[in-house]
């Protein structure tokens, strides 16, 4: 008897999922056309290969805020991927959208991120020509640096993967949801983290945005996806009431304020991005050291930019040490 797991799922989705919902059997396609799977949807391959990449796996090496703690609960970029997965299946069920659509651009918004996080993002930024955004690096690895010629993922995945910051709202729901549960992620656990290391106190938040989204980590987090789910229930967007958008608004300024600048716990910053210029300019001189080029088009800025893109923190730092810190002479 023929196995028709895939077609069955394909099934199910048309009779459960919102009329909102991204249909895995409806999708825009692949860049490269396959053969379709006998078990798995498309959008459920698409997460199978994030997961498998090396890319995904590097992400547990790279900075989230904190660069090199000393803890072992401080977030990295993995465990912050993590959360907002967690965060949008949650959503996504409750709205009966894709799960695995959702999944799938929660999984692989972040592939593109710097080593020592948003610092090593500047850092990048203000020396590639024509800058540097995660976002376009995250679509960059999808689609040309993992593996042989990108992971050939489906149409919608790497929309939302492109568009989950930015000017530009992702074209599908599942999209749209990662959106913001990529903000209430960093927002809780940066806080969360923020007063593990003593850099804030459950004083110093703002207190009105505390008795609209609660005093607990577990409380916001709840607040802010219930609203989600409420306002945004029936409707051919994803939006939050003006009430709770207001609290989280006011509490990522204040985290700016208090935490992502200035504070002990971006000390270590200027450092950072100096070392990630240096080997910038220094593999700029040393070509030969680079990995092969992925692409024949892709011109030496390009080919730099992608590597130590793709550095996890101590890899960019034994690469500064190997390069530019004597070791001696053995006598």
């Amino acid at each position: 008897m023929k196995l028709l797991l895939r077609e069955e799922a394909e099934r199910l989705e048309e009779e459960l999922l919102s009329p909102f919902a991204s249909l895995s059997s409806r999708t825009r396609g692949r860049d490269r056309p396959e053969e379709p799977c006998r078990v798995r949807t498309e959008f459920q391959r698409d997460r199978d290969r994030i997961i498998h990449s090396k890319a995904f796996r590097r992400l547990k090496h790279k900075t989230q805020v904190f660069i090199a703690p000393e803890g072992d609960h401080y977030r990295t970029r993995l465990t912050h991927t993590l959360e907002v997965a967690q965060i949008a299946r949650t959503i996504a069920r409750a709205l009966r959208l894709n799960e695995d659509l959702t999944e799938a651009i929660a999984l692989g918004h972040d592939l593109g991120h710097t080593p020592f996080g948003h610092a090593g993002e500047e850092a990048l930024n203000e020396v590639v020509p024509g800058g540097f955004k995660h976002n376009e690096q995250s679509l960059r690895v999808v689609e040309v640096l993992e593996g042989e010629g990108g992971l050939n993922l489906t149409w919608e995945v790497r929309d939302g993967i492109a568009h989950h910051t930015g000017p530009v709202k992702p074209q599908t729901l599942e999209g749209q949801v990662i959106c913001y549960a990529d903000r209430i992620a960093y927002i809780n656990h940066d806080i969360d983290d923020a007063l593990r290391a003593g850099i804030i106190t459950l004083e110093d938040l703002p207190q009105d945005c505390l008795e609209v989204l609660g005093y607990e980590h577990r409380q916001r987090i709840n607040t802010m996806v219930l609203d989600i789910i409420q306002n945004s229930w029936g409707k051919d967007h994803i939006t939050m009431s003006s009430r709770v958008q207001e609290a989280t608004d006011t509490l990522r300024a204040f985290l700016f304020k208090h935490v992502y600048i200035g504070s002990r716990a971006k000390a270590e910053e200027g450092k950072a991005k100096r070392m990630l210029k240096d080997l910038y300019y220094f593999y700029l001189e040393h070509p030969e050291l680079l990995p092969p080029a992925k692409r024949p088009e892709d011109d030496l800025p390009r080919r730099v930019c992608d590597y130590i893109a793709g550095m996890t923190d101590r890899f960019a730092i034994l690469q500064y040490q190997k390069l530019f810190v004597p070791t001696g002479f053995p006598l």
